[in-house]
């Protein structure tokens, strides 16, 4: 089968793979369809990752049709399928709880293992989810949408206003579930060129640049309450120390992004608000069913989200000039 591996840091080939063995009992072998490149994809081609192990095949945005399945198995041969990309090991602390997103010892596809840059791939059948009614490019967008859905509904909305700080495509799911939950949504960001495609496109009217000025703005746009809700997908520490002073009181702050530094802030307005403090991580199967149902009743612009597109053979072309130049770029989406 044909893939495309990360070599090293800068440097991608177009190689042939052996096809995946007949699979054992509980799994079942995918033809993949689309994959989208995700932040993740550029970092590890950009070498910036921090446990990653080269030679890597990237990859964990992925939908396709399923191939070969294991003995027993209750998949049909010529299912489509959205993948889910996060193997658990089942019986965790986590996933004794049902929170098989955060597992001890999770292996994410493309990061922790060989991901779905490829013609082919074996999975376990739980993580495969039946996608009849999507088209298989819109199939392979459920993933990174449901980190967002995954993020709304850890924030447990009640209502009211959502700021989201950081409008790259996991921002923008947020943002798009924060809206289909009702809440009110607000978006913040250092890019005037991607808060006026959210404005024009996407139907996003409240929006303020990131600047000296913002806070302060930010806060009188609420009369000073601040948010019921922020979420934070900017990746930057002094980003996400500057937003608990957005939280109303009796508000939550929901961190979708992660950082390596340590995050500081104030004790006593943080108790005083008696904020809650949430971590999000990954998706369940809850919201990847939430997403699917949402494309399906037509409240996700799928088709403004994906503004690039290339195929298996021409990533090695394509993915270097989009790590340098992002101009436009919202998701990008390769046909395999």
């Amino acid at each position: 089968m044909k893939s495309v591996i990360c070599v090293e840091p800068g440097r991608l080939e177009f190689i042939e793979r052996p096809d995946p063995e007949a699979p054992a009992a509980g799994f079942a072998v995918v033809d993949i369809k689309h994959v989208g490149i995700c932040g993740t994809d550029y970092h590890i081609f950009e070498g910036k990752h921090p446990f990653l192990e080269y030679p890597r095949v990237m990859g964990h945005e992925l939908s396709g049709v399923v191939s070969a399945v294991g003995p027993g198995g209750t998949l049909k041969v010529g299912t489509p399928v959205v993948i889910n990309p996060y193997i658990a090991c089942g019986h965790c602390v986590a996933c004794r709880k049902g929170k098989p997103n955060c597992c001890t010892s999770i292996r994410v596809l493309g990061v922790h293992t060989d991901g779905g840059m490829a013609e082919k791939i074996t999975m376990p059948e739980g993580n495969l989810y039946p996608a009849e009614g999507l088209s298989l490019r819109d199939a392979a967008m459920v993933e990174f949408l449901a980190i967002g859905a995954h993020a709304v509904r850890r924030s447990q909305p009640e209502g009211g206003r959502a700021l989201v700080v950081g409008i790259g495509p996991i921002g923008l799911g947020a943002a798009i579930f924060a809206r289909i939950a009702g809440l009110e949504v607000t978006l913040l960001d250092s890019s005037e060129e991607r808060l006026a495609f959210a404005r024009e496109t996407l139907g996003f009217q409240n929006t303020a640049l990131t600047g000296p000025n913002a806070q302060a703005t930010l806060l009188e746009q609420t009369q000073g309450d601040g948010f019921d809700v922020v979420f934070d997908a900017t990746g930057n520490a002094q980003a996400i120390e500057a937003g608990f002073a957005l939280v109303a009181h009796g508000g939550a702050y929901v961190l979708v992004s992660i950082v390596k530094d340590r995050i500081s802030f104030s004790d006593p307005e943080f108790h005083k608000r008696e904020m809650m403090l949430i971590g999000s991580r990954n998706a369940t199967k809850v919201d990847f069913d939430h997403v699917v149902a949402s494309i399906k009743a037509g409240l996700v612009p799928l088709d403004a989200l994906a503004t690039h597109s290339t195929t298996l053979d021409r990533l090695t072309t394509d993915m270097p000039v989009w790590s340098h130049d992002k101009r436009g770029l919202i998701k990008a989406i390769i046909a395999v």
